[in-house]
Order: C-alpha cells, then sequence, then structure tokens
C-alpha cells in the first residue's frame, strides 16, 4: 500500500465501466431528493433534515455534540422508536389499513399484519411484558427466526423503552446461554420451534438446556409456532397469554435518542460476545435515512427483505427503518431452496414483491440454479439491493440482464448499524460490483500504513471522520473494549478494518478485512483480488479464498470453489489456475483449488472463510461455529480437504 502504484489484480476493478442509470429506471422525485439532500453546507444540517421527518414527544435542543469517538445527537429531544414504526401509521386514516408485515413460514402458512393490527399486537405485548416486570432499562432476549412476533417483540421493546437483542434462532445452547448471560436479559421470547428445510428444529428445549446458566432470566414467553401447545415449565408464559394480560395496553414512553435501544452480539473467535450497542434516536433516524435512499417507498411496493431477523440488516431495513418509511414488508421464515429451487421465484409471485434485500450468496444460487428457471418465473421487480459480502461483476451483471432492473451493492458494517455507500436507487449511476459513493450525511478516508490519505486507484485502510447516528455508541459492559477496537489505530477516526481503493469515477470499492491481506513470499494481496478472477471464470458460480501457512511463502492462497451444472472440474481447475497466474502474477499461484458442493455460511448468507482456513490448517474448527446455518456444508468441504 506505501508503494503508491495500482496493483496489477486492481485494475479490473479500477477500470470497469460506469453504467448511466438507464431512463426507465429513473425515478425523478429521488434525484431532486437526493439533489436537495446532498445541498446541505454539513452533515448535521443533513441530520437535522431528517430529525424533522420524524413525531419526537419533546424537541431537541441540539443538534450533535461531541466528536465520532463521543458524541450525541439531539440531546433534550424525547421520541419513541415504536410510535414512529407503528403508531403513527396506524393513527393515519390513509395508511392504518397499508399492509405492514406479509409473512409466510417454510410450510407455506401465511399471515399479514395491517399498520392498525400491528398496532394493537404490538401494545398488549408491551404492556403483557410490562406485567411481567419489563421496565425501562430492562433486557428482553428475543430468540426466534423470522415470524411476525420478531417484529412485535421488537416494537413491544421499543414502546416501553426496554433494551432488546435479537439470538440468532440457529445458536445451540452454549452460545444462547453465553450472549443470555452476557445481556443480563431479564424475560426471553421464544419460538417453541422453527421450520427449516423441511423439519421443525426445537428452540424452547434449548433455551431450557440453557437456563442454568441464565440466573437473570425471571420470565420466559413462549410463541406457539408448531401449534403443538407445548406443556410449559414454572417461569413460562404463552404468548397469546401475555398479549391477552395487556389488552388495556400501554402508552409510549418518551426517551432520550442517546440511550440504548438494543444489542447485537458480534461472532467469531473471540472467548467473549462482544455486544454491541445502537442508541433509540440514533438507529431511528439512520436507518429511516438509509432505507429512504437505499429502497425507497414507492406506492405499491412489497419489499421483501430476504435476510434473517438475527442480521442486523433485518432490523435497518424491516423492523425499524423499513416499517419508519411506512413500507410493505415481505418475511419469509424458511430456506429458499426448500421445498424446490423456485422457492425464490414463488414468494415473489404469490406476494407480488417489488424489491428484494439480500446477500449476494443469495444471487449467486439463483444464478447457479439456471437461466431456464428464471425464464419461467418472470417477475416484476424494480430493484434488487445486495449487501454482506462483495459481489462481484458477473453476478451483478447477470441479476441485472436476467431480471432487468439495477442492482444496488451496498457496504456497511454491524458497527456502522446502516449502510453508508452505495449508489441511490432511482437517482444514481451504477458501477459492477463498487459500493458508489457515500450517501448524505457520511465521510470517509483511505489511509496507508501511517495514517495518511492516499490517491485514488491505490488501496488502504477504510476509515469513516464524521460522527453519524447509527454508529455504534460502546460495547456492551466493556466500553475500552470499544475505543481499542475502533478509534485506536487512528485517534479520531472509525477504524472499519476493511481494505478498499477508491476509483477515478469516485466509486468505492471495498476490498475485505484488512486481516483477509495475505502476504505471499512479501508481496500484499487481499484474497477478495483473488476471488475476484476466480469467479469470473464461467463454470465458477461461488468461490473463497483464504491464506494458509507455507515454509518457504510464509503464506499461499488456497480457493474453495462451487461449480456451475455441467462445468468440467478438471478443466475449470486449469483455467483458473492459468487466469489467477496471468491476470494478477505467479506469486498468487493457488496452492490448491477445492470443488466443493457446498461452504459453510451464516443464516445471513455470509461464507465463513475462517473455517475454510481451519479445515485446512488443522482439520477442523477452532473457533466459533454457533453462527454456521447448515454443519452439513463444513463436513463436505472436511472430506473434499481430507481427500486431497
Amino acid at each position: 500500500m506505501s508503494e503508491g502504484n495500482t496493483d496489477d489484480s486492481l485494475s479490473a476493478l479500477l477500470d470497469a465501466p460506469l453504467s448511466p442509470l438507464r431512463t426507465e429506471w429513473k425515478v425523478p422525485e429521488r434525484v431532486e431528493a437526493l439533489a436537495a439532500a446532498r445541498a446541505f453546507d454539513h452533515p448535521d444540517r443533513y441530520w437535522e433534515w431528517v430529525a424533522q421527518q420524524m413525531r419526537w414527544s419533546q424537541p431537541w435542543t441540539s443538534v450533535r455534540s461531541g466528536e465520532i469517538d463521543d458524541f450525541r445527537f439531539f440531546e433534550g429531544g424525547k421520541i419513541n422508536v415504536a410510535d414512529n414504526c407503528v403508531d403513527r401509521w396506524a393513527e393515519n386514516p390513509r395508511t392504518a389499513e397499508r399492509a405492514a408485515v406479509v409473512w409466510e413460514g417454510e410450510p407455506g402458512d401465511t399471515r399479514t399484519l395491517t399498520y392498525a393490527d400491528l398496532a394493537v399486537e404490538v401494545n398488549r405485548l408491551a404492556a403483557g411484558l410490562a406485567g411481567l416486570g419489563v421496565a425501562k432499562g430492562d433486557v428482553v432476549a428475543i430468540y426466534m427466526p423470522n415470524l411476525v412476533e420478531a417484529f412485535t417483540a421488537i416494537h413491544a421493546c421499543n414502546r416501553i423503552g426496554a433494551i432488546y437483542t435479537v439470538l440468532f434462532s440457529g445458536f445451540g445452547e452454549d452460545a444462547v446461554a453465553s450472549r443470555i448471560e452476557a445481556a443480563r436479559a431479564k424475560v426471553v421470547v421464544v419460538a417453541d420451534a422453527i421450520y427449516r428445510r423441511g423439519k421443525p428444529i426445537e428452540l424452547l428445549s434449548t433455551l431450557r438446556g440453557a437456563r442454568s446458566r441464565t440466573p437473570s432470566v425471571e420470565a420466559v414467553v413462549v410463541v406457539d409456532r408448531t401449534g403443538n401447545d407445548v406443556p410449559l415449565q414454572d417461569g413460562e408464559h404463552r404468548y397469546a397469554d401475555v398479549c391477552e394480560s395487556g389488552a388495556a395496553g400501554i402508552d409510549a414512553v418518551p426517551l432520550d435518542p442517546n440511550e440504548p435501544s438494543f444489542l447485537i452480539f458480534t461472532s467469531g473467535t473471540e472467548s467473549r460476545p462482544k455486544g454491541v450497542v445502537h442508541s433509540v434516536g440514533g438507529f431511528l433516524l439512520g436507518t429511516w435515512a438509509n432505507a429512504q435512499w437505499q429502497v425507497g417507498y414507492e406506492p405499491g411496493d412489497v419489499y421483501w427483505v430476504a435476510a434473517d431477523v438475527g442480521w442486523l440488516t433485518f432490523p435497518i431495513q424491516a423492523v425499524v427503518g423499513g416499517l419508519a418509511g411506512g413500507m410493505t414488508i415481505c418475511c419469509f421464515e424458511g430456506a429458499l431452496d426448500t421445498p424446490t429451487t423456485a422457492r425464490f421465484y414463488e414468494i415473489c409471485e404469490k406476494h407480488a414483491v417489488t424489491k428484494v434485500l439480500c446477500a449476494p450468496t443469495l444471487i449467486r444460487m439463483l444464478r447457479k440454479f439456471g437461466d431456464d428457471l428464471a425464464a419461467a418465473h418472470p417477475l416484476g421487480l424494480k430493484l434488487i439491493t445486495a449487501q454482506g459480502e462483495p459481489l462481484d461483476g458477473d453476478t451483478f451483471a447477470w441479476a441485472t440482464e436476467t431480471f432487468d432492473v439495477p442492482v444496488v451493492n451496498a457496504y456497511g458494517q454491524t458497527e456502522t448499524g446502516s449502510t453508508w455507500t452505495y449508489p441511490v436507487y432511482g437517482a444514481e449511476d451504477l458501477k459492477a460490483g463498487s459500493v458508489g459513493t457515500p450517501v448524505p450525511g457520511h465521510a470517509f478516508e483511505i489511509l496507508d500504513e501511517d495514517g495518511k490519505p492516499v490517491p485514488p486507484g491505490v488501496k488502504g485502510h477504510l476509515v469513516l471522520t464524521a460522527a453519524f447516528p447509527t454508529l455504534a455508541r460502546t460495547v456492551w459492559d466493556d466500553h475500552a473494549r470499544y475505543i481499542e477496537t475502533y478509534f485506536s489505530r487512528y485517534p479520531g477516526k472509525y477504524a472499519t478494518n476493511d481494505e478498499a481503493v477508491l476509483d477515478h469515477d469516485g466509486h468505492l470499492w471495498v476490498l475485505g478485512r484488512a486481516d483477509d491481506v495475505i502476504n505471499v513470499a512479501a508481496h500484499r494481496i487481499s484474497t477478495m483480488e483473488i476471488e475476484a478472477v476466480v469467479t469470473a471464470h464461467p463454470g465458477v458460480v461461488e468461490a473463497a479464498v483464504v491464506g494458509v501457512p507455507d515454509a518457504t511463502k510464509g503464506t499461499v492462497p488456497i480457493a474453495f470453489v462451487t461449480l456451475a451444472g455441467g462445468a468440467d472440474e478438471t478443466a475449470v481447475r486449469s483455467e483458473v489456475d492459468t487466469r489467477v497466474t496471468a491476470e494478477i502474477g505467479g506469486y498468487a499461484r493457488l496452492a490448491a483449488i477445492h470443488v466443493t458442493s457446498a461452504m459453510p455460511k451464516t443464516r445471513t448468507g455470509k461464507t465463513m472463510r475462517r473455517l475454510l482456513r481451519d479445515v485446512v490448517v488443522h482439520g477442523e474448527p477452532s473457533g466459533d461455529t454457533s453462527a454456521m446455518e447448515d454443519p452439513a456444508a463444513l463436513d463436505a468441504v472436511t472430506a473434499v480437504v481430507k481427500g486431497a
């Protein structure tokens, strides 16, 4: 990074052509609104405008105080998230009967709640939780999949000022226990079971197994997902009964916008779960703006957030940001290849979906299923937006051509609380694989190892330089860890710990984690750069590259790939090997290419590359596997590596 020269491997990215937004994709109202938002002379003026779009219980006295490592927004003001996401739409005769949540379970059962319906159930549940002793500042853990009750439980907590934390429904007993213990949760809302790949998976029994290690839990609220009327134990209450007990309702509690709203625990190799804390008003305002620019409500829209409620994207785009914008949210419980590969298309058709948000993994999966399946299900989509992992150019092009829609690639992190750079839907030009330019209210730099800004075309460390409302405020019970992790390397700037490069059109390319940069015989290279070359082969649907120790070179890259149907494995291996050497250089030659039928992923679709590295280096995982969706995928990878 210090040479000031563009790596040959970046040339394809930096030379990617800018694709002007097609006339039929342009939305004039959004072009005008974006121009007005960008015209504010200071980020604080922009955030003040955002705040004016919300309903406040008490006006604020100042927009912002402090700097990026210690800031507050809208001091003196009082606001409630549930009031803004639910009540204000339910109270308006023009929007009360608009569908808020359109839900489908994996077995095919459905349920739709209007904003009026949602307001009633949220109010009753909030009062019921208060009856169980939940008060402002208490923590409620929500352990369930994509159910309507996930929406109601989150907003019931918002209504009374409780702090919620959503536990991934794929977590096992140890992961559940450690997170509840760390959060000091007073109540847990749990589904008795979920449906996944055609079978029920019990959650209540997992929670019961964890209870001996969670002394803070005083009550459990059980959602009867299966209809089996599971017998309850001491301290357990049926969701329906809790709602009935709260039939009289309860007033929304006005809250300081800087108070904690929820915790989200990051997964990884660390022994201690890291609970990232987001604020009440900050998260509400920032996610409203995020959903507004990335997707935007248009009359008749049905917005499918094809993500798990345990992935922060779901609260950002669906539960908080989406509902704050008055959107109709489509929500699906199960796996998108169950019972057949047509399930994605069938859901879009059945619920008249117009906009989809997903991880790039889903688009690659659809591409793998083939053009014939897509042609058999023509969809009325207006937008596909992807985030969570880098989106390769070939997948971008396939989705654009197949669905005839703009594909918006966005970037953000759990800690940023929203995606903050992407081409604004209906207003800005696209570039295959890039994450566009920062939306209003955000500022960044790309720095070298010494903390000095690098010019366009040179990769470096991506940092954020201005405070914004959705940025995490602390780490639960460990503020020193928050400062050390995000602000110690570049004081006064938030370190994303990702590498990035700015091209000459002003578009940003995020190259992946800085710790995924490998040093091969003194050559530094991002594994994402190698992946971009590998996935460019027409026979490769998906690739993951990891660095592993080598006695001679220090580190060497190894690729894991899944192939398109009918691809010749021998030919793909040879051609991929040749391409990597030709396009990047001999130092990047792949030490091995493992062809696998599946890769270990989180429920959100992120490939768990550290597990791939563990299998090669140690023969088995050495870190946390609690976020992995399908253990069979790791078994498949292990068999391939051992066979090689």
